[in-house]
């Protein structure tokens, strides 16, 4: 089985919240761990966000900071296209979603089109999550 994780999900394996064991426990369920590439930006921000809000030292990111560039290269990451952005698009306004929740459901559902295994999909968001299942994807949280 392949996970799809959306930032929130991702961020989670980095920074300890709410929720982080879950996402840790279906990362170790998975054969293989993906999410878009716009991810990468969007945990960075939150990474430094974080730190700006002191919520950790200046050793502590820059110990997120290289977990998270050690492991980005074992990530099946999917790449933004234009037919991608115009699904999101799409998805965006069929689902209800904000933009970057439609393209991480976007990705996904291109993953699963894709893969030779299960696509199962890992949010924190309730409305991303109701859009996924309608979509068809399973929920790692079921895992």
């Amino acid at each position: 089985m392949m996970l799809y994780l959306d930032t929130s999900a991702l961020v989670k394996l980095y920074v300890d919240e709410t929720k982080s064991e879950a996402v840790q426990h279906a990362v170790g369920q998975a054969d293989a761990v993906a999410t878009s590439l716009l991810a990468y930006t969007e945990a960075r921000a939150a990474f430094a966000r974080s730190r700006r809000e002191r919520r950790f030292t200046s050793q502590v990111y820059s110990r997120i900071v290289g977990a998270f560039e050690e492991d980005w290269n074992r990530y099946v990451v999917v790449e933004v296209t234009d037919g991608l952005v115009k699904a999101a698009g799409l998805l965006a306004e069929s689902r209800a979603l904000r933009g970057y929740d439609a393209l991480h459901l976007a990705s996904a559902l291109n993953l699963q089109n894709r893969a030779t295994v299960s696509v199962s999909f890992m949010a924190f968001d309730r409305q991303l999550m109701t859009a996924a299942k309608l979509e068809g994807l399973f929920s790692a949280a079921d895992l």
